[in-house]
């Protein structure tokens, strides 16, 4: 009697390559679908703002808004932005980089000395001063707005950049942000080694410490950055001199000439499409250059070894 061994059979690769693939779910289309339709909400209006710093005064009502005009006016519209009233938009912008820059800088230093300092030590009403923190995040920029008119005011500060600068230097989210990150991204061992080595709390902060929380900066750099350039509201009740406006205030002046005037003012408009389109350009090239870091910095903290 003989036996017969026989062995599996695998498929092969052409056999496997074959088969029909399954079909993707429900479930996921609809979730594609809401990602393209989330995609377009928010490129829609950087795209109406494009198609519009293309078109002068007259396009801008007369075609359909986003379709390109009968004239090509993006360059004319540059020159007549950067040339109106004596180049007035260039100081904006100036003015506008330095609020932004020398408040990011400052909010961003100041949150991670302040969110380092309530992750790692231990003192005596640490978690009041945290809930304070805290629940200030929850109230609205705008109605401290008029408070802080009147204590400036008080000290002499009104109409000057500092009106703009000091109150962008405090950053609750930003401390929130970085106590997170700290907590996680600073391990005890690391620092019981550099207390060991003889290492000052200043230079353990600065040699050891600041090098792992250079992600969790760069993303309260960026956040702040943003809202600093695009504050309005501070900037309005704070300064009355034109030439310390930022980008936000001016061409909202420029903007109400337009409107309610006649002739000259009327062709302001397009200067103010064309300047919100230049307005936004120093953001994206921020966001780009800082990407990784910024990346980098929200996922750190959120998760725990």
């Amino acid at each position: 009697m003989t036996t017969t061994l026989t062995t599996p059979t695998t498929a092969t690769p052409a056999r496997r390559a074959s088969r029909p693939r399954r079909p993707r779910s429900r479930r996921s289309n609809v979730l594609t679908l809401g990602m393209v339709a989330i995609l377009v909400y928010f490129l829609f209006p950087l795209f109406w703002l494009v198609v519009a710093a293309t078109k002068n005064t007259g396009d801008l009502f007369s075609t359909f808004g986003l379709w390109l005009g009968h004239d090509f006016s993006l360059v004319s519209n540059i020159r007549e932005t950067f040339t109106h009233n004596h180049g007035e938009y260039a100081r904006w912008m100036a003015n506008t980089l330095v609020y932004a820059t020398v408040s990011a800088v400052g909010a961003s230093a100041l949150a991670t000395f302040a969110g380092y300092g309530f992750a790692r030590y231990t003192f005596r009403g640490r978690g009041a001063l945290l809930g304070l923190v805290l629940g200030t995040i929850m109230v609205p920029t705008t109605a401290l707005a008029i408070p802080t008119y009147l204590l400036f005011s008080k000290a002499g500060l009104v109409n000057t950049p500092w009106a703009v600068i000091l109150p962008s230097l405090v950053s609750p989210f930003g401390l929130f942000l970085m106590w997170v990150y700290a907590r996680d991204a600073v391990s005890d061992s690391l620092l019981e080694a550099a207390r060991i080595d003889g290492a000052g709390e200043l230079a353990i902060f600065f040699r050891v410490v600041l090098r792992s929380l250079g992600p969790g900066f760069v993303t309260v750099l960026l956040f702040t950055l943003v809202a600093t350039w695009n504050n309005y509201f501070l900037p309005l009740i704070m300064l009355n001199d034109p030439g310390y406006y930022p980008i936000t205030v001016g061409l909202a002046s420029w903007s109400a000439q337009a409107v309610g005037g006649s002739g000259a003012n009327a062709d302001l408009l397009a200067c103010v499409v064309t300047g919100s389109l230049l307005s936004i350009i120093p953001l994206i090239a921020a966001f780009v250059l800082l990407q990784r870091y910024w990346q980098s910095g929200l996922s750190a903290g959120a998760v725990k070894e």
